[in-house]
């Protein structure tokens, strides 16, 4: 194909996609000549969805993009399961202002797996209204001076609403006249809630949250407060206030601490405004604007999203902050004779939900109620308390002008919930910590998409799949990875590492190879390149931190040197070989994955390490040295080999502690316990590339690394699922719950086999093995958009050890489950190159 430039790509795949939907569904039911936007009408996609959890989830909620599904936005669709439609609702999920999705709720029994269709129509079935967002003010009576304005506004002029009647709006902006018990906005702030629980927001200097017990599963907000503040201060039909907040933060509100460790309320604005930005069946959700938010640090812009959704007394919480700030603190009002509960934040990883939680007799009614705070333990810089409140600072994350912070609340009333003891109320936020923390597994199927794949692959199918991927992201986020760029999934500046800077560059500069295509070369100087300063130092790179993780871009710097000379590569390519020589080892000469984790072998190392380093021997090194580097490289293998391969099934663990001092690692063998699939991908990558590298002559160097090559290939052939052809998350434990398939995983293992076959290291017999594997990489992990973007899911995030990750079955299923991170695409990208070289040979 010509080479076009960048902002061509992406109309390109939609050209090309286009035609390839054309010619499926000629084959299906000619001469009908379907486009995308016809393929968009009737069914739209199938989505299977796995409840993850030993236990029930109810009204569990799924989003689903229309940018997955394929539709255009806000695009009328409904949702059956089994014969029934269930209530969904178009959300806007990203804040950007415009709806991009649907959610709807369902029942998950434990373990359950549940098929739904997504329909396109014209007419929804009638739903039953379960959330509420309101907000509502007097209008035909007067403003006149406060009968009792707050201690510190007494001369500020601040007035009271007298007469009128309440009107419900859409937004509101009080007068800077306004304060607390003004009398003008119906419980002094905007309101949402469930059909479990209800919350207000002070939109007063006070700023703080508060619950409204429910004792009704309908909407009662719009009935509240008719009558003024007192009446629902006692137990009324549909329930009553809660919560005594005074100067506290209350039932999950926010501040900013002080350098001091002081607490500073949102209180000195400019201007504070409310709205309501969703009011539908399932979802509701306010606005809240603070224009010149004045704390010790500076003056800025604060808005905040509150939203809830039916069946749920959670309310999600995100902050947008316009400059930086260094937390916002969340927090629960402290009432005398509460017990404190919190999160054992040592045991999780950084994307597990924590809390911190207060149960007691603290209602107005005097009954028990439970509130908790849920949020990442990555985002928590400390958990504190002072004399009004349990508190959590956040780290707020983000490019500057778009930091954000997020988290959730939630409340649980004795008289509503049914919870009596504390162990129950703990009981519970656990198990909703979990719920936060692991997401229904879901796999989609779109027609858009299946309407684009082929009965059977080829060489050219392979390869348009192949670059309208690789085009895709290009145009989202590749060369945004470059020195002083942004890491998108990390939220943070990149560093050189081994996957934004290291596989997902070379990925593209092998199709580029294979290809001819100038633009797939240049990422390896754009993203890559840019670390390396003209007197050859590495940015964001630090040789003492002794990270294998920081080795794999030294295989893009030494291509670049070979195309240009220059010797900053040469510089910087020397300094990486100087740090595995310095390298810190077991005792038997194995590398350890960092220099803070002592003892520790972790299968991604070896891929991370040795081909870098078996390429340099071959370019740089020679004779005695050469021969000595060759040998280290294969020792690497055969001790990976030795220590953490399981005989009898062929498959390498994650991870080996030599001292047997971890948490995570068997005290005995110093494994740890589970078979994570991409650690097993990252290894079977590894050795086929370190071959490229090690001389013929070499042969029982070679002999060693085949021999691998061969047993790895029998223990994947016996993993692979047999209806899909993809691989498990956890490898040996297909059937367990929450147990998924693994793109990432996949595509590694396909980039194995058609690069072994390919080579000649595994005879043709292991064809079906690799055909299987790559059409189920298509089948189930890619979803082509009806921009004629690609975008590959179902990816691990992240997987390690240590730090609160305990390498147990549970931990590997915590992870998040995301799309297009750069560790699957490079695999992807490699994977669809190498399967059309195979497709090409099997066609001569």
């Amino acid at each position: 194909m010509k080479h076009l430039p960048s902002r061509h790509l992406i109309h390109t795949s939609l050209i090309t996609f286009a035609a390839l939907s054309v010619t499926a569904c000629q084959q299906a039911e000619q001469p009908q000549h379907h486009s995308i936007k016809e393929a968009q009408t009737g069914s739209v996609a199938t989505v299977d969805i796995a409840n993850p959890s030993p236990f029930n989830r109810e009204d569990e909620a799924i989003y689903l993009s229309y940018y997955d599904l394929g539709v255009a936005p806000d695009t009328t669709l409904a949702v059956n399961i089994g014969d029934n439609q269930v209530a969904n609702q178009a959300i806007d999920k990203d804040l950007d202002g415009k709806n991009d999705g649907i959610l709807f709720v369902t029942d998950l029994s434990k373990g359950e797996n549940i098929h739904a269709e997504i329909i396109s129509t014209t007419r929804l079935a009638p739903s039953k209204k379960r959330v509420q967002a309101d907000l509502a003010h007097k209008v035909g009576g007067e403003w006149v001076p406060h009968t009792r304005p707050p201690k510190h506004q007494q001369n500020a002029g601040m007035k009271e609403y007298v007469g009128g009647q309440f009107k419900n709006v859409q937004s509101i902006t009080p007068p800077e006249y306004y304060t607390d018990h003004s009398n003008w906005i119906r419980y002094e702030g905007p309101g949402i809630e469930s059909d479990k629980v209800g919350y207000r927001i002070y939109l007063d200097w006070r700023n703080g949250f508060d619950i409204f017990g429910k004792l009704t599963p309908e909407p009662v907000l719009h009935n509240v407060g008719l009558d003024g503040y007192k009446s629902y201060h006692s137990l009324q039909d549909w329930g009553m206030d809660l919560l005594k907040v005074g100067g506290s933060l209350g039932a999950g509100g926010f501040a900013y601490t002080n350098e001091k460790g002081k607490l500073e309320h949102v209180s000195k604005v400019d201007t504070r405004s409310a709205s309501i930005t969703a009011n539908g069946d399932l979802f509701a959700q306010i606005q809240l604007d603070y224009h010149g938010w004045q704390n010790s640090e500076q003056q800025q812009d604060l808005s905040a999203f509150i939203s809830m959704q039916a069946g749920s007394p959670l309310a999600e919480v995100t902050l947008k902050l316009d400059k930086p700030l260094d937390n916002i603190t969340a927090g629960l009002v402290k009432h005398p004779d509460t017990t404190f509960l919190k999160a054992d934040l040592q045991s999780m990883s950084n994307y597990g939900y924590g809390y911190i939680a207060s149960w007691g007799k603290q209602s107005l009614d005097g009954k028990a109620l439970g509130m908790v705070v849920f949020f990442k333990k990555g985002d928590v810089k400390t958990v504190r308390q002072d004399d009004k409140n349990y508190l959590v600072e956040l780290t707020p994350k983000g490019q500057q002008g778009s930091q954000q912070v997020h988290y959730y609340f939630a409340s649980l009333w004795q008289a509503q919930s049914g919870i009596n003891t504390v162990e129950q109320f703990e009981h519970y936020i656990k198990q909703q910590a979990q719920k936060l923390t692991i997401k229904p597994r879901i796999q989609l199927k779109t027609s858009l998409t299946q309407n684009a794949m082929q009965a059977s692959i080829s060489a050219e199918s392979a390869l348009k799949w192949t670059q309208a991927f690789a085009d895709s992201e290009l145009a989202r986020k590749t060369l945004g990875y470059h020195y002083n760029g942004w890491d998108v999934n990390r939220k943070r500046s990149p560093k050189f590492e081994y996957d934004i800077i290291g596989i997902q560059p070379y990925a593209y500069y092998t199709l580029g190879e294979l290809t001819d295509n100038a633009e797939y070369k240049q990422v390896i100087e754009k993203v890559t390149g840019s670390f390396i300063s003209e007197d050859g130092l590495i940015s964001a790179y630090k040789q003492s931190n002794f990270n294998i993780d920081n080795i794999p871009p030294g295989r893009n710097l030494i291509t670049l040197y070979q195309q240009t000379n220059e010797q900053k590569y040469l510089k910087a390519i020397h300094a990486l070989r100087e740090q595995l020589h310095k390298h810190p080892r077991t005792s038997t000469g194995a590398f350890w994955h960092k220099k803070k984790y002592q003892g520790q072998v972790w299968l991604d190392g070896v891929y991370m390490g040795m081909p870098f380093l078996a390429e340099y021997a071959a370019l740089f090194e020679s004779g005695h040295q050469q021969q000595e580097t060759f040998a280290e490289v294969v020792n690497e293998f055969n001790l990976t080999r030795e220590f953490l391969k399981d005989t009898q099934t062929g498959l390498y663990y994650h991870g080996w502690d030599e001292l047997k001092q971890q948490a995570w690692a068997n005290k005995s063998t110093g494994l740890s316990h589970e078979v994570w699939a991409r650690g097993m991908g990252w290894l079977a990558m590894a050795v086929v590339d370190v071959l490229d590298y090690i001389p013929e002559q070499n042969s029982q160097q070679r002999k060693h690394l085949l021999t691998m090559v061969q047993e790895i290939a029998d223990s994947l052939e016996k993993t692979q699922d047999p209806a899909t052809g993809t691989w498990w998350q956890v490898m040996d434990k297909p059937n367990a719950i929450g147990n998924y398939r693994e793109s990432s995983a996949t595509a590694m293992f396909t980039y194995f086999y058609a690069k072994a076959i390919n080579k000649g290291y595994l005879s043709t017999d292991y064809l079906a093995t690799a055909y299987k594997a790559y059409q189920g990489l298509l089948n189930e992990f890619t979803l082509l958009h009806q921009d004629g973007t690609v975008s590959m899911t179902n990816q691990c995030y992240v997987a390690g050890l240590g730090y609160g990750r305990d390498g147990s079955y549970d931990y590997y299923m915590s992870e998040p489950v995301v799309a297009n991170d750069p560790k699957g695409n490079a695999a992807y990208i490699l994977a669809g190159t190498e399967m059309v070289k195979l497709l090409r040979q099997k066609s001569k």
